[in-house]
């Protein structure tokens, strides 16, 4: 009905991004807090559920009709029962959020992982729209992943699938706060392109952006970004070959560099195909709205379930 709507929260380490969303994706409205994840997860989670509650007051107050919550988190989730499974930017381990938010709200609920969310996002209402079979592969901090199939996502035996970051692309390299070493987010994640141009460049402070910023004037920076995209299309072509998918949606603060990453990487993968198909690559078109839209049609996909 038109005056339904989803509560809506995607988790971070840092803050979280809230909102009132429409069954079509609309956002009606939109907060921001901070997530509170320094005072434990007992913190954390007492604050979910009072910015969930608020929110659904909101749209009570404004005659709309909140049917369902939506929770996204990092981290291993088990979407299946509603735990976060192990989250270390906020601490959870082992957490019931789902049967919390239910308890406290009264309302069905949903949890899902922030990346696979996003890319069901993406691949419903954004740039893998239209298309069965997408990839949508988020590049920040670190590097996830989420493959959609027919609009849902695949969360794996275990809650943990799209692990993408961690698929060992350079042998014995740099060392992966995972206790690895080479792996695909140790090389080409924003932090690890900041960290090896600060070590090349000795400027202590450089981070992915400064790189991108400089390529066409300093060759320490063009061989830094060089060696990312490198790692980027070995990782992916990697995942190509596993998942065969028509689309490759590129999101989180590296696809922000356009088609500076977009060009160089398509024409890497190439290189790398024998019998694989390429995928189309294009940029995440949601931005940082994915999360909660993501979120809000998992949580309508869980309601039309348990009907």
């Amino acid at each position: 009905m038109s005056n339904h709507v989803v509560v809506a929260l995607d988790v971070g380490g840092t803050g979280m991004k809230c909102a009132l969303v429409r069954p079509d994706g609309t956002v009606y409205h939109e907060e921001r807090h901070p997530t509170l994840a320094a005072r434990g997860p007992g913190a954390v989670t007492e604050n979910i559920l009072q910015i969930a509650d608020g929110l659904a007051g909101r749209a009570r107050s404004d005659g709309l009709d909140p049917v369902a919550v939506g929770i996204a988190v990092p981290g291993v989730v088990d979407e299946e029962n509603g735990v976060a499974v192990w989250s270390s930017n906020v601490g959870f381990r082992d957490v019931p959020v789902r049967q919390k938010i239910e308890e406290r709200l009264g309302l069905p609920a949903a949890l899902g992982h922030d990346v696979r969310v996003g890319g069901i996002a993406e691949a419903r209402l954004g740039a893998g729209r239209g298309e069965k079979h997408v990839l949508f592969a988020a590049i920040g901090t670190g590097i996830a992943a989420a493959l959609v199939v027919n609009g849902v996502g695949y969360n794996g035996a275990h809650g943990a699938a799209g692990e993408l970051g961690h698929i060992i692309v350079r042998p014995g390299g740099a060392p992966c706060p995972c206790g690895a070493g080479g792996c695909l987010e140790a090389i080409a994640s924003a932090r690890a392109i900041g960290a090896r141009y600060a070590e090349l460049s000795g400027n202590k402070d450089a981070t992915a952006f400064d790189v991108v910023n400089s390529i066409d004037t300093d060759k320490t920076a063009r061989r830094v970004w060089h060696e990312a995209i490198e790692a980027l299309a070995d990782g992916l072509i990697t995942a190509q070959a596993l998942f065969d998918v028509s689309v490759l949606v590129l999101g989180g603060g590296l696809a922000e560099a356009g088609d500076t990453l977009l060009t160089p990487l398509t024409r890497e993968m190439e290189k790398r195909l024998t019998f694989h198909r390429m995928p189309k690559i294009v940029k995440a078109a949601l931005g940082d709205t994915a999360g909660c839209k993501g979120a809000a049609l998992l949580a309508l996909d869980h309601l039309e379930q348990t009907k």
